[in-house]
C-alpha cells in the first residue's frame, strides 16, 4: 500500500457533543458546519443521509428508520451522546424541492417542521435520556425549530412565510 496523503488526526476516544442527522446535500453542508462550531459542538458524530430528519419523520421504508436509530444509538454506546440534532433543508430533492410546494417556501418550512418534529418524537420514545433539538436550514440561514412547541409551525427567528 502506498500513501498517498498525509495528515495528523488525534486518534484518542472522545466523547461526542452531538449526534447530528443532516442531509448530504452540499449545499448546506458548510452552513451546517459553521453552525455547530458557533454553538461550540466541535465533535459531532455525524449521520449523513439523503433528506435528513425525512429518514425517520417519514422513511421510504423500514430499514431506513432502523438503520438511523441505530446510528444514533451507536453514537450514545460508543461515544456518550447527550444531545441529537435533526435538520432538514429547504429545496430537498428528497421531498421533491420546493416545487412539491408550488414553490411556496413558507409551506416548505412549515412541512419541514412538522416533519422534525415526528423525527424528534420518535428520537426522544427511542432514547429518553438524550437531549434532541431540531433545526431548518434554508440559504440564509438555520433556524431553530422547537420540537416542543405545536402552537406554530414557523421556527424560531424565521423570517415570516409570506413571499
Amino acid at each position: 500500500m502506498q500513501k498517498v496523503f498525509h495528515f495528523d488526526s488525534d486518534s484518542a476516544p472522545y466523547v461526542a457533543d452531538a449526534a447530528v442527522l443532516c442531509c448530504f446535500d452540499h449545499r448546506i453542508n458548510t452552513a451546517a458546519q459553521k453552525f455547530l462550531k458557533r454553538t461550540g459542538i466541535l465533535r459531532p458524530d455525524w449521520i449523513i443521509v439523503a433528506g435528513g430528519a425525512k429518514t425517520l419523520a417519514s422513511p421510504r421504508n423500514d430499514f431506513e428508520q432502523d438503520f438511523i436509530l441505530e446510528q444514533i444509538r451507536m453514537s450514545i454506546r460508543l461515544h456518550q451522546t447527550k444531545r441529537v440534532l435533526l435538520t432538514c433543508h429547504s429545496d430537498c430533492a428528497t421531498y421533491g424541492g420546493l416545487a412539491a410546494y408550488g414553490g411556496d417556501r413558507g409551506k416548505e418550512q412549515e412541512h419541514h417542521v412538522r416533519e422534525l418534529r415526528r423525527a424528534a418524537e420518535l428520537v426522544k420514545n427511542s432514547f429518553p435520556e438524550v437531549e434532541v433539538a431540531c433545526y431548518f436550514i434554508n440559504f440564509e440561514g438555520v433556524w431553530e425549530a422547537d420540537p416542543e412547541k405545536a402552537s406554530s409551525d414557523r421556527p424560531t427567528g424565521a423570517p415570516p412565510t409570506s413571499r
